[in-house]
């Protein structure tokens, strides 16, 4: 209340007279007007805060406007605070604030493209979600029918900056890769081997993925937001239960609340091992790949053991999860926990013994901490690069709050850094395992059931869920309707943030350098074309 009685009195044409509302871990404020710009300012002069996440609705048929959302983060406050800032239907427009934040460059190009509201200002405008020659319609309005069937696309496709100079060439690479990844097209601009600048250019694949939400009901829902990122399924699928949770008031039983923590941490130790060695690897120390590999190996066929998924999918739902561990999976989460702890320092110790491994990993890839706080970098790539967030800490989630561990933060921000910071880990997520699973095994946990009871959703409520993905910070935004469905629903992955980190990135590198720079990253083509 006290922050919300400066903000009113400071911008008394903008912000509401209307008392602020209170929801687990979020406070929100209506606005009068779309133009935030000052009151943002304000925000990260005075105290320091993070603009999060920008995104719109389309609440037209029931108020008769827009709405764009500013969540906002101060450090050492565990509550998000989001403004809701009304855009009437006959103005479809907002000023950007991307000039002054570039971290919502993509974020306030995606409300353009999705919702027709033009970001007044931007400093790059041109489509992003949609590619140059879709048709010009704007997808999550209500108005547009979810099974519409569009007329085949006519019009120039993306014109990339031609290069100039002489010397200076272009060297496409993509969409289609030599490999089971998705599509994505970076266009280099090099000078014989060091590159000047890199183009990207994703959403080949976008899949509609907050439009389907609209037409399911909230059960079937779940398995829906699991594939929103296949290697990180767990982690989108408990971001949404917690959303729904939240919207209901529902109360997990703090059995669940262990098992989730379990499962998010296996997550992080999977994805984290595979990414060493695949670094290992783009340096030629292919031995080393083979030890992660079999070590990764491990991790996944206890995912399977625990959950019956390699991928722990279909075993978080609303409420809790779908079914509890008998002692001997219990048994089997110590006894491979112990085992991959001991292996991974061994693998770690093989991949420093190597000089040439460091000396290709070593300043390589530069990402400075002042273009990491600018470009608004979350996870793994923000920590090796200064930047100081984790939502396990900062936001507490699941049974965090239980479980003590350290957040490791570098400040170099190269290639070596990034595998280091999940190096560490790793390590931190085998001590949280060992607590969690003795935690589960001993009866230090009260006795009761792994899942709440199954209740309805009320209507018009809505809610903000974060967890800390293993590539960094994932957000789910509902508005829940009428008969246990959804109005909206919101979803940020962390590589839309990263994408930029890699253009910084790779800037007087060569281009031999690049694959190693882009898997120390190795950012989510699904997740960002949701």
């Amino acid at each position: 209340m006290d922050l919300f009685d400066e903000l009113r009195e400071k911008f008394p044409d903008l912000v509401s007279a209307a008392p602020p509302s209170a929801a687990h871990n979020q406070v929100s404020l209506a606005l009068l007007g779309p133009d935030v710009r000052a009151l943002a300012g304000h925000l990260r002069s005075a105290y320091d805060s993070r603009l999060v996440a920008v995104f719109a609705e389309d609440r037209v048929a029931a108020d008769g406007v827009f709405y764009n959302y500013y969540v906002f983060e101060q450090p050492g406050e565990p509550c998000y605070l989001i403004f809701q800032a009304p855009i009437p239907a006959d103005q479809p427009s907002f000023p950007s604030l991307a000039a002054e934040l570039p971290a919502v460059n993509w974020q306030e190009r995606e409300i353009q493209d999705w919702f027709g509201l033009e970001a007044t200002g931007h400093p790059n405008p041109r489509r992003v979600a949609l590619h140059d020659n879709w048709p010009d319609v704007h997808p999550l309005r209500k108005d547009f029918p979810l099974r519409q069937v569009l007329p085949p696309f006519e019009g120039e496709r993306h014109v990339y900056r031609p290069t100039l100079g002489e010397g200076v060439f272009q060297i496409p690479v993509g969409p289609v890769h030599a490999g089971i990844i998705e599509p994505g097209h970076f266009n280099f601009a090099v000078a014989g081997e060091p590159i000047l600048y890199l183009q990207l250019r994703m959403f080949y694949t976008h899949k509609g993925t907050e439009k389907l939400f609209e037409d399911m009901p909230i059960p079937r829902a779940v398995f829906l937001a699991e594939s929103i990122s296949g290697d990180s399924a767990f982690s989108h699928g408990t971001a949404f239960c917690q959303a729904i949770e939240s919207a209901s008031d529902m109360v997990i039983p703090a059995r669940a609340l262990v098992m989730r923590t379990i499962l998010l941490e296996l997550e992080r130790v999977c994805n984290h091992i595979g990414d060493i060695g695949a670094i290992a690897t783009d340096v030629g120390f292919a031995v080393a790949n083979a030890h992660a590999s079999r070590l990764r190996e491990l991790v996944v066929r206890l995912n399977e053991g625990l959950t019956g998924s390699r991928w722990l999918r279909g075993m978080v739902c609303v409420g809790g999860v779908r079914r509890p561990w008998s002692a001997a999976q219990c048994d089997l989460l110590r006894d491979t926990v112990d085992r991959v702890e001991r292996e991974f320092d061994s693998l770690v110790a093989l991949v420093q013994s190597s000089d040439s491994t460091r000396d290709r990993l070593e300043h390589t890839g530069m990402l400075r901490p002042e273009t990491a706080r600018e470009l608004g970098i979350v996870g793994v790539a923000g920590r090796a690069s200064g930047v100081d967030l984790d939502v396990r800490r900062d936001h507490p989630y699941a049974a965090y709050e239980r479980y003590s561990f350290h957040v490791s933060v570098y400040q170099a921000g190269d290639v070596l850094h990034r595998m280091l910071v999940r190096v560490d880990e790793v390590k931190e997520s085998c001590a949280i395992l060992r607590a969690a699973a003795s935690d589960l095994r001993e009866g230090v946990l009260p006795p009761g059931p792994h899942c709440a009871p199954a209740q309805p959703v009320p209507p018009g409520r809505c809610a903000l869920s974060a967890v800390e993905g293993w590539r960094g910070e994932i957000l789910h935004w509902v508005r829940t309707a009428p008969g246990n469905r959804l109005e909206r629903c919101k979803i940020k992955d962390p590589s839309v943030n990263n994408w930029a980190a890699i253009v910084e990135a790779v800037q007087g590198n060569i281009i031999a350098d690049f694959p190693v720079i882009n898997k120390s990253f190795n950012l989510s083509y699904s997740g960002t074309d949701r």
